[in-house]
């Protein structure tokens, strides 16, 4: 049965009466959401199939807090628990890697000096630099600011999404992003100062 076929609602009663089939076929319909939402979200220690494996199993232990509403899918649900779950990891990471100015490469030092100003107006031409390089950076923020750079800027999610995924007010998101921009910043440059040093 392909993947978009599945009815969801169906398949939950299924699953609630202890179908073993129905369970199988909702963890093989729901995997590519909880995956993309994992890979987005988890933190860097974790491997992103034990996480997704922690969803599925919250969702199980969890199906009859489900209440089905008129206009809310399923996969609704399941999206807040994942990002839930993923934050509570990135929670539970007590140390935050530290990144020294020598760890990094020419391509990453390229958008560094551009990042805080120091090269010329022209960025650099390296995507994969600028993605590693700002990787790095959101590695340094705290869980709750990581992951409303994530949502809003690399997966170019709404206020309003952030909002409702997350449990957060909107101005929340708009105060959370607005700070976790100025610490990425900050340790942009302080990883700068220290190469001048």
């Amino acid at each position: 049965m392909p993947p978009d076929a599945l009815d969801v609602p169906a398949c939950l009663e299924r699953v609630r009466r202890q179908d073993g089939e129905a369970a199988r076929a909702l963890v093989e319909h729901l995997y590519p959401l909880v995956i993309k939402i994992v890979r987005a979200h988890r933190p860097r220690r974790m491997a992103e199939e034990d996480l997704a494996q922690e969803v599925f199993l919250k969702m199980f232990t969890r199906l009859e807090q489900y209440q089905g509403r008129e206009g809310v899918p399923f996969e609704h649900w399941l999206s807040r628990l994942a990002v839930t779950t993923c934050l509570d990891a990135l929670r539970a990471e007590k140390r935050r890697p530290e990144w020294r100015y020598a760890d990094l490469a020419d391509p990453e030092r390229e958008w560094l000096e551009f990042f805080t100003g120091e090269a010329p107006a022209a960025a650099p031409t390296d995507a994969m630099g600028a993605r590693e390089m700002v990787e790095k950076l959101i590695s340094l923020l705290p869980p709750d600011d990581r992951l409303v750079i994530t949502l809003l800027d690399l997966q170019e999610r709404s206020i309003a999404d952030i909002s409702a995924l997350t449990g957060w007010s909107v101005s929340l998101v708009k105060v959370r992003a607005f700070r976790a921009r100025r610490k990425m910043r900050d340790h942009a440059l302080k990883l700068q100062k220290e190469f001048k040093l």
